[in-house]
């Protein structure tokens, strides 16, 4: 039962003695996100490939990491403390060209589950996980059953023999990745109820990263743009970063379980209502 004390607003975002492990930290999001969670107090420990942006923040650790490879996961999670309290991944990569369909759902979901998976045996009560998923995956009940299939290929090899013989659903990788993390939000968050251990995402709108150009190349640029119009500006990473740590934090968010929280300034709720024309929105002469 939850206490009195922990229904206040006293600590809220306060991660002082919680360790964090939060991959993708080199840029965009994930570098925000690490800014963000090491002013509040956590011990982070910073999972990337890449070399990270120059920041006053330090982490506790960081570690190089290949989500694309199970030996290189399972190196770093022998390297990672044995308690974790919250687990947040940021690391993904973009359609557009530079990745083949494979090597972005390896990245984005067999990696990222691959990880947690390792991970979630190390969280107490009161831990949380986080992902980045995308307003991309909304349209996942389309392939529910392509879904729950992924779902029973429970190791990294199944899934990836999984991706192998079904390159047409595959495409790009970019959409059935975030449709894949979004029920998996859904699916896991259930079965964790017992250990008291949350699993909610973050599913931000199109936002200005160091990918937008790999975006337009995979979506195009009408996608893009009538996205960008509908909502009025695209969105900057630090307006994600902060999701992710009301998310994770136990006091702000106790009973947010299985949740995609879309981060879209509206686009969602747009579409929903038949609303996207930016003309209806913003009025005559804005752009679609």
């Amino acid at each position: 039962m939850t206490s009195a004390t922990s229904t206040t607003t006293t600590g809220l975002l306060d991660f002082t003695g919680r360790t964090v492990v939060l991959t993708g930290t080199s840029s965009g999001m994930g570098a925000e996100a690490l800014r963000l969670f090491v002013r509040a107090g956590a011990a982070v420990h910073a999972l990337d490939v890449a070399d990270p942006e120059k920041t006053d923040e330090r982490p506790a650790a960081r570690h190089f990491c290949d989500l694309a490879d199970p030996v290189s996961i399972d190196t770093t999670v022998a390297r990672l403390p044995r308690r974790v309290d919250v687990l947040v991944n940021c690391a993904g990569v973009p359609n557009g060209g530079r990745f083949s369909g494979q090597q972005v759902m390896r990245i984005n979901w067999l990696g990222l589950r691959y990880l947690t998976e390792s991970l979630l045996p190390r969280l107490q009560g009161g831990g949380s996980v986080v992902h980045v998923a995308s307003t991309a995956g909304r349209n996942w009940p389309d392939r529910e059953r392509a879904h729950r299939e992924l779902m029973a290929a429970t190791t990294y090899g199944e899934g990836l023999a999984w991706i192998d013989a079904n390159p047409d659903i595959v495409g790009d990788g970019y959409t059935l990745s975030k449709e894949a993390v979004q029920y998996y939000t859904l699916w896991r968050s259930v079965q964790l109820l017992p250990n008291d251990i949350r699993m909610n995402s973050v599913c931000p709108g199109i936002t200005d990263t160091s990918i937008i150009d790999d975006f337009r190349r995979g979506m195009g640029n009408d996608v893009i743009d009538h996205a960008r119009a509908v909502a009025g500006r695209i969105a900057r990473p630090d307006e994600m970063a902060p999701a992710m740590l009301f998310l994770a934090d136990e006091r702000s968010s106790s009973y947010l379980n299985g949740v995609n929280l879309n981060v879209d300034r509206g686009t969602g709720a747009a579409r929903a209502t038949d609303q996207s024309d930016p003309g209806r929105i913003w009025g005559p002469g804005a752009v679609g």
